[in-house]
């Protein structure tokens, strides 16, 4: 089987024909980080044990992407309540395979220790309040996410990029995009908990969409054809996060000269939605059947989420063109015999995904055709090697 380390969950013909195209071809990754004060509520997140450690685990995490385990870090990788942070494994396969990696500040409270590419955002408020980012830095990160897009696909026609992220509470911020957008996406997203929170999620959606469209019952809010005329980045200042808009603006443009893997699940559905509410609005050219998303198995097969559903709901939203579902990759990866108790709880529904985790493992197959013994000897060899740096 030539792609049995990867599931296809949507649209299986797109999926195939696309990882056919693919084979062989080494990509390059851009990661846009950012943030929003949601990610400080206490309990809406576990990347980061308290909401002080949740500001800094972007910089955390972008640090070790870029320097791997033997730098001496100014932003350790957070603890966390159970796991190990999914940088673990985008490390171990972008450490190996040498693919390039870039790493851009779409809006961070402080900048990591790295050197990145600064798009001149900023963090997102909480989006329980109907305002979280100024429609003037809206516009300005999509402009930045258009023109990076362009630049990261300039050499790249024959190949993919893979666009990943770090935003703690972004699949909360997700499903108020995906909500504002007509699609019924309560109790399908995803967290980094062992059970979500769809209910903390739902009720801060629930607030921030009422300050933009006056209080409304639960089931209206995307039932209600009312966001239809709605610009979709004034729905990202309302209650979206800075990455959002850079990703869709990044795929939007890359999407026609190469192909495109949006790395992750909740987020990158949200991406996906937006990317076809923002093109239909401004009447931008983009290839969809060029775009997939890359995810990891605990993702698409959540059982406290819907991730599959969700893929197949995009369609119905209300600014979406109609049949734009993506395919759904997911990797095969699994901890179950892994032994290291951190890697192991991904097992039992902690983590999941993040930093391009599950897309870094599907190019490690397609590229190099790596199988689960040797992701996991090569992601065990970064835990291994960081346990021992400082000691």
């Amino acid at each position: 089987m030539p792609n049995s380390q990867i599931r296809i969950y949507t649209q299986k013909e797109q999926g195939e024909e696309w990882l056919r195209r693919y084979r062989g071809c080494l990509p390059v990754f851009g990661c846009v980080l950012g943030f929003t004060e949601t990610g400080l509520i206490p309990g809406i997140s576990a990347a980061g044990r308290t909401p002080e450690d949740r500001k800094y685990t972007a910089c955390a995490d972008a640090e070790f992407l870029y320097y791997g385990p033997e730098h001496k870090p100014q932003h350790p990788l957070p603890s966390l309540a159970a796991g190990a942070s999914p940088v673990l494994i985008s490390r171990a396969v972008f450490e190996s395979l040498k693919i390039p990696v870039h790493l851009f500040n779409a809006g961070l409270p402080h900048p990591p220790a790295v050197p990145l590419i600064d798009l001149g955002g900023a963090s997102a408020k909480c989006l329980s309040g109907g305002a979280a980012m100024e429609i003037t830095t809206v516009h300005h990160l999509f402009k930045q996410g258009l023109l990076w897009g362009e630049r990261l696909a300039a050499n790249m026609q024959q190949s993919y990029v893979i666009f990943g992220e770090c935003v703690v509470g972004g699949t909360t911020t997700a499903l108020a995009i995906l909500t504002a957008l007509g699609i019924d996406a309560a109790g399908k997203v995803n967290s980094s908990h062992p059970i979500c929170n769809h209910g903390q999620k739902w009720a801060l959606v629930q607030a921030g969409l009422e300050k933009i469209m006056g209080s409304r019952g639960q089931d209206e809010i995307f039932q209600s054809q009312i966001m239809t005329s709605v610009d979709p980045l004034k729905i990202v200042a309302a209650v979206g996060d800075p990455m959002q808009v850079v990703v869709a603006g990044m795929a939007i443009a890359a999407s026609r000269s190469c192909g495109v893997m949006l790395a992750g699940g909740t987020q990158m559905l949200a991406v996906y939605a937006l990317m076809s509410a923002i093109a239909q609005a401004y009447a931008l050219s983009w290839q969809p059947e060029a775009v997939v998303v890359g995810t990891t198995r605990w993702v698409a097969e959540d059982p406290t989420g819907a991730t599959v559903d969700l893929a197949l709901s995009l369609e119905k939203g209300n600014l979406i063109q109609s049949g734009r579902t993506p395919s759904l990759l997911a990797t095969d990866l699994s901890f179950a015999d892994s032994r290291y108790p951190q890697l192991r709880a991904y097992e039992q529904g902690f983590v999941k995904e993040g930093m391009g985790a599950g897309a870094a493992c599907i190019a490690a197959h397609l590229s190099q055709n790596w199988q689960q013994d040797q992701l996991l000897a090569a992601i065990e060899s970064q835990l291994e090697r960081l346990s021992t740096a400082f000691h």
